[in-house]
């Protein structure tokens, strides 16, 4: 059996990195409310300061701070009411000491006013007097110009993915259109004699695909919408018609299954006579996933991955090589991290970087990590794990309380 020529994970990423750079980041301008779950392909700032104009907090009375000072619910301060501020009109008359302005809560303080008093706090006294009952610092109950959001700010930056709050903000400074980049496009095919869909019953030594399942999923997580999901034969005509025809309409297509070197894998092969780079890299020294494949063809602008048949390995290769190379492209990575203790030494894989998937729990409120062992082909050894330990090539493993960082699914 030939063996495989490695690449480390780094150079793996580097080597489709220039590609996916230069044809897979396509941008399009969109409306604001057209942008939920999309990646923002600029840096947003803002010409304007939000709020514009000083904005009280409350409902209740517009004041000078000093003529409150020493009110309480006992010795109430007794000013004069010279009119109200209606919502979403400018505040024209100005106070003075011994006077106020009623104002609605989002309502603008009129000139000379530096502080509001709640209505809680205050009671009318006559027709054009009221009662104060609290004393107020200075800016109490007001929002200054500028202070959500300055003129000038970086409001959001590029690669962030856009939420509910992302709107708010750019609608908060009048953005109503906004550069994404398109979400990438994918095709999954799995293969192997041994598969059957899950519609169909056990027999003989077949059993359940999963692969195209958790892929499926994995895709749906990352908003990225699928072309086709087949479970095909080991047949490499087959193969290459299939992967060929989903070139056409795919950004990327996942080949899971016939990635190693025996008999039956052609997934090289296939992958090494359709894209026009070649094969890229075949061999990551990395565990799980060791038998991954890249290439990329230029013409129909097509990112082609080869990825183990086995579950675990297939997702985790997904995730760090795939998602981590087009992610880190779009400028933010989405990845939650934290910090954790090892509950037990953990032994590394000679020679490779290793992905070690752990469990997590809280033990006097701090984080502890511990390893999860099971063969790649053992779907249900994810299921147990919260994340995973990267331990680098040259490292010969972890120690028990070292701390690491924990790469959360």
């Amino acid at each position: 059996m030939e063996l495989l020529n490695v690449d480390t994970i780094e150079a793996a990423r580097g080597k489709i990195e220039p590609y996916i750079n230069k044809y897979l980041y396509r941008t399009k301008e969109v409306q604001i409310i057209e942008s939920l779950d999309k990646v923002l392909a600029e840096d947003v700032y803002t010409s304007i300061n939000v709020p514009h104009f000083r904005r009280s907090t409350v409902d209740g009375y517009a004041v000078v701070f000093s003529d409150t000072q020493g009110a309480s619910d006992t010795i109430p301060v007794f000013l004069k009411v010279i009119g109200e501020v209606e919502i979403g009109n400018e505040a024209k008359k100005s106070i003075k000491s011994g006077e106020c302005v009623y104002v609605p809560t989002g309502g603008m303080l009129p000139p000379n006013a530096n502080a509001m008093v709640m209505i809680e706090y205050s009671e009318m006294f006559s027709e054009d007097e009221v009662a104060i009952y609290e004393s107020v610092p200075y800016n109490s109950n007001v929002v200054q110009i500028g202070e959500d959001i300055s003129e000038g700010e970086l409001l959001l930056s590029k690669g962030t993915r856009i939420r509910a709050q992302e709107i708010g903000a750019m609608a908060s400074i009048g953005k109503s259109v906004v550069s994404v980049y398109d979400n990438l496009s994918v095709s999954i095919i799995s293969t192997g004699d041994e598969l059957l869909t899950i519609d169909k019953s056990l027999l003989d030594a077949k059993i359940f695909d999963i692969n195209t399942y958790t892929l499926l999923a994995l895709c749906e997580k990352y908003k990225m919408p699928i072309k086709r999901a087949l479970v095909l034969k080991d047949d490499e005509e087959l193969l290459k018609n299939t992967i060929q025809e989903a070139m056409n309409d795919s950004d990327i297509v996942l080949v899971s299954g016939g990635s190693s070197k025996g008999k039956k894998d052609v997934s090289a092969k296939v992958l090494d006579e359709l894209a026009s780079s070649g094969v890229l890299t075949h061999g990551i020294s990395i565990k799980p996933g060791k038998p991954t494949i890249t290439a990329f063809d230029e013409e129909s602008k097509t990112l082609l991955v080869g990825l183990p048949g086995h579950p675990v390995a297939a997702m985790m290769l997904f995730e760090v090589l795939v998602m981590s190379t087009i992610q880190e492209g779009l400028g933010k990575k989405e990845e939650r991290t934290i910090r954790a203790k090892m509950k037990t030494n953990v032994v590394s894989a000679p020679g490779r970087t290793t992905l070690q998937l752990v469990s997590l729990s809280v033990i006097e409120g701090e984080y502890h990590a511990e390893p999860i062992y099971g063969k790649s082909g053992l779907i249900t050894t994810l299921t147990k794990a919260d994340g995973y330990v990267v331990i680098e090539l040259n490292n010969e493993g972890l120690k028990k309380d070292e701390s690491v960082l924990v790469h959360i699914f």
